[in-house]
């Protein structure tokens, strides 16, 4: 909103917590993989599908660190690059999604050659990608702000996963099992980042815009993975 006044700290923190009504935890895919009546088919779509948003992380992340010119928070969040590309061949979130991949039974070549990506899942992954790399820096920071409501959704999964899905080898749970504790730092970090560098009420409204577009990107990735499953 042009011309309004700046809101404050907190005013400006509980809107960007607000759009947690928005985040996929209640995507009906979602609520059925909870439930445990996903089909062994449809859980290999999800994983396939998912591996090309997370395989996108690090580029996206490093976007972000290409266009922001404050060296303590280019500092911090080179992590998150390290956190998914591991320190080592075989480590790292991408490698503990595979692992997740070939758990369900999908074999590593299939994942990695993205046959099974479908193209909203693709063209809303892109769409994100795209955003970090164009937009101001505090913007795709704003963006990264659903890992605020992650958390709790991962270890509901990882529940999920252990009690419904007896048939995922435990080697597939390595991923849900480690990000929740690294995803609310991230989140915690993004969110001090952001209160402190989006001062006017044009940035503010620029921030919330563009987690409310994130929110979009990742509902419309579920979308694309329900319906093909509800058609397929």
């Amino acid at each position: 909103m042009t011309g309004a006044a700046a809101l404050g700290a907190g005013e400006f923190t509980a809107a960007l917590h607000a759009h947690s009504d928005r985040y996929w935890h209640k995507h009906p895919f979602h609520l059925r993989l909870h439930e445990g009546t996903l089909g062994r088919g449809e859980l290999q779509r999800w994983a396939a599908n998912r591996w090309y948003y997370q395989k996108w992380l690090p580029q996206k992340d490093a976007a972000v660190v290409a266009n922001c010119p404050v060296p303590a928070v280019r500092r911090r969040w080179v992590q998150r690059i390290s956190f998914q590309d591991g320190t080592a061949e075989g480590r790292g979130g991408l490698a503990g999604w595979l692992a997740l991949a070939e758990a369900t039974g999908l074999d590593r070549a299939e994942v990695l050659d993205e046959r099974h990506v479908l193209p909203g899942v693709r063209f809303a992954t892109d769409a994100y990608v795209h955003f970090a790399r164009t937009r101001p820096w505090t913007e795709a920071v704003a963006a990264s702000l659903t890992e605020l409501f992650s958390p709790g959704l991962m270890r509901q999964r990882l529940t999920a996963l252990r009690t419904h899905y007896p048939w995922i080898a435990p080697s597939g749970h390595g991923y849900h099992a480690t990000r929740p504790q690294t995803a609310a730092s991230d989140a915690q970090h993004a969110l001090a980042v952001v209160v402190a560098s989006c001062t006017t009420r044009s940035e503010q409204d620029a921030a919330l815009a563009a987690l409310a577009f994130k929110c979009d990107v990742l509902w419309s990735m579920l979308d694309a993975v329900d319906h093909a499953g509800r058609t397929g």
